[in-house]
């Protein structure tokens, strides 16, 4: 069978049900056939390494000729995002405005929120940008909530970049600008992919236009990024789940949520089946439940292709273990 043809790859599911294995097998699988493949781990609670049996960290690292790996540093984004963004707002500010910058700065990097802006800018950035040196690109993402967050994330610095320009006399002139991006300015934009609008930048000073520029350049990157992660020729998301009960009534909801966002769910991988020669009374019973939720899943799911991953007697470590996931995988 061929192998799926998206670029983008995202892996998402409850926390627990065999991600990474899964997500690190199909990474070394694309390998195997020859592809440029960079995996990404953005879950705060990295197990790539350990799947890779390897220290990985926040740089990308070569594992073998062929395969990248990168853990994102949630913590290390944070500080970076808001550095960059400090040092962008003195450029446009006055310096009697540098302590007001600072001392909201440090507020946004505790903020709710600050984290999963700092990831999507990072994501964003690697999914424009890496597709130049990659043929493939996978996302070990975090569990299902943290990811739903993170795709369907409001734009939350253009209102934190607002308050500081409300402070400047200037500011009217950005306020045509501005409106559409803050989500507490009359419309409310519920997604940081939403399509960037046209604004005019005639008629204003320099510095107004710079700041105009800036923005302007930070909303085409998300419009690029939502263009390739609505694209189902481009970006492929698959669903992790065991089955079991709690991870089907999760996958359900993660599935029609960002089946709403229009983001193209490829498929699932039900990981963990009993094999049908396990034997003794207590894996029956096993069996017989797992055939319940399976049907469950067949009727749930009907729409999306299902792939079926058993679960093999020894715990998956390192490469000689990645290499028995292989031979079930789908391609």
């Amino acid at each position: 069978m061929l192998m799926f043809k998206q670029k983008v790859v995202f892996i998402g599911g409850k926390g627990g049900v065999g991600k990474t294995t899964l997500s690190s097998a199909l990474a070394l699988r694309c390998q195997q056939r020859g592809e440029r493949v960079l995996i990404i781990s953005t879950d705060p609670a990295h197990s790539l390494a350990d799947a890779f049996a390897q220290p990985i960290g926040d740089e990308i690292k070569t594992l073998i000729p062929g395969l990248d790996a990168l853990e994102i540093n949630p913590d290390h984004e944070v500080i970076a995002h808001v550095e960059r963004v400090t040092k962008s707002m003195k450029r446009f500010a006055r310096p009697d405005m540098f302590a007001e910058i600072e001392r909201q700065m440090r507020l946004t990097q505790q903020s709710p929120g600050a984290q999963e802006a700092a990831l999507l800018e990072r994501i964003a950035t690697l999914v424009d940008e890496a597709p130049q040196h990659y043929d493939r690109m996978i996302f070990d993402t975090a569990p299902t909530g943290h990811t739903l967050r993170l795709l369907t994330l409001p734009e939350a610095m253009a209102a934190w970049t607002q308050g500081l320009l409300r402070h400047d006399s200037q500011s009217q002139q950005l306020q045509g600008v501005l409106d559409h991006l803050s989500p507490k300015a009359g419309k409310d934009i519920s997604n940081p992919f939403s399509d960037a609008r046209k604004h005019s930048v005639s008629n204003v000073d320099q510095r107004t236009a710079d700041i105009t520029a800036t923005l302007l350049s930070r909303q085409r990157l998300f419009h690029r990024t939502r263009h390739i992660l609505t694209d189902a020729q481009q970006t492929a998301l698959f669903f992790v789940l065991t089955p079991e009960k709690l991870p089907i009534l999760e996958t359900g909801r993660a599935v029609a949520a960002l089946q709403k966002e229009h983001l193209p769910i490829q498929g699932l991988f039900i990981n963990r089946n009993l094999p049908a020669h396990a034997d003794g009374d207590f894996l029956a019973q096993r069996r017989q439940q797992e055939a319940i939720y399976r049907e469950e899943i067949e009727a749930q799911f009907r729409t999306l292709s299902r792939y079926y991953i058993p679960l093999l007697p020894t715990d998956i470590n390192g490469f000689d273990g990645l290499n028995r996931v292989i031979p079930h995988l789908p391609w």
